[in-house]
């Protein structure tokens, strides 16, 4: 009765695993430019720049955004980098309740639309999120990055080839965009089929224009494979010590449930075989 489980609980870490590295590239890139009305003394950050800040500077970073966002709780660069500051921190219902009062403020913005969505996606609503990400696309001037955050969000509802599809479909108007090609390659780590997935992380982290988090999810699928000095070494590859300990750490948290995962695929290898 007990034997059939362990593949359904091994896909499930899988998924776990991926969709944490699939959300952090999903809409890479969306927020648009800091307005030039903004106040100089609210940091411009990105995803990629708080992965170098240890957790007093991330710590910083929020209370000082979070200060000027209960000032002006409708400005819209605000509203966006402190839900960025509080997803990244793990704080995913403050980033959503966030991004639900500049959504209120800017109901037909496709910035803020792209970023409600993957507050929602992060917060486990993944229907409404599809939904959101819909209502920012525009069938005449489509957003690549619109179709990749719409295919993050179809692969972890399980629908990997409508997913693939959007991801197809960006890449046709971004050719060679690195977060694209690593989402597609996330979506074959949700299915299970690594060596396939590695080759598109390759392709990825060889593009002049990938950062940081798409070696990060390289170094992870090469882990997920036993490889384990070697996704190390991708992790610290052309990084700043401070940065490349923050992303193996990150691996080895990711990792952890490796060796649980080959146990169960020892254990339905076994079943497999005594059935036979």
């Amino acid at each position: 009765m007990t034997a059939p489980a362990a593949p359904t609980f091994r896909k499930t870490c899988f998924a776990r695993t991926a969709a944490m590295a699939l959300l952090a590239l999903s809409v890479a890139g969306c927020a648009t430019k800091p307005d030039a009305r903004t106040t100089g003394s609210i940091p411009r950050i990105s995803a990629a720049s708080l992965e170098g800040m240890n957790a007093t500077q991330l710590s910083n970073t929020e209370k000082s955004i979070g200060a000027a966002y209960v000032r002006d709780p409708k400005n819209k660069e605000i509203g966006l980098r402190y839900a960025t500051v509080l997803g990244m921190t793990g704080k995913t219902s403050q980033a959503l309740a966030v991004m639900q009062q500049v959504a209120i403020a800017h109901p037909a913005d496709r910035d803020v639309l792209a970023a409600y969505g993957k507050a929602q996606a992060a917060a486990g609503q993944l229907e409404q999120a599809l939904a959101t990400i819909n209502r920012a696309q525009t069938p005449d001037h489509p957003d690549w990055r619109l179709y990749s955050a719409e295919g993050a969000v179809l692969d972890q509802l399980g629908r990997s080839e409508e997913a693939r599809q959007k991801y197809r479909l960006a890449l046709d108007a971004q050719p060679n965009e690195p977060s694209v090609i690593s989402n597609l390659g996330m979506s074959y780590v949700l299915s299970g089929d690594l060596r396939t997935a590695e080759t598109y992380m390759r392709n990825a982290a060889g593009q002049p224009a990938a950062d940081s988090r798409v070696r990060q999810n390289l170094a992870l699928v090469v882990g997920l494979q036993g490889r384990f000095a070697e996704a190390e070494e991708i992790a610290r590859r052309e990084l700043s010590q401070q940065q490349a300990d923050a992303n193996v750490t990150y691996l080895r948290a990711m990792l952890s449930q490796r060796s649980s995962w080959a146990k169960l695929a020892d254990k339905d290898s076994k079943a497999k075989t005594a059935t036979n």
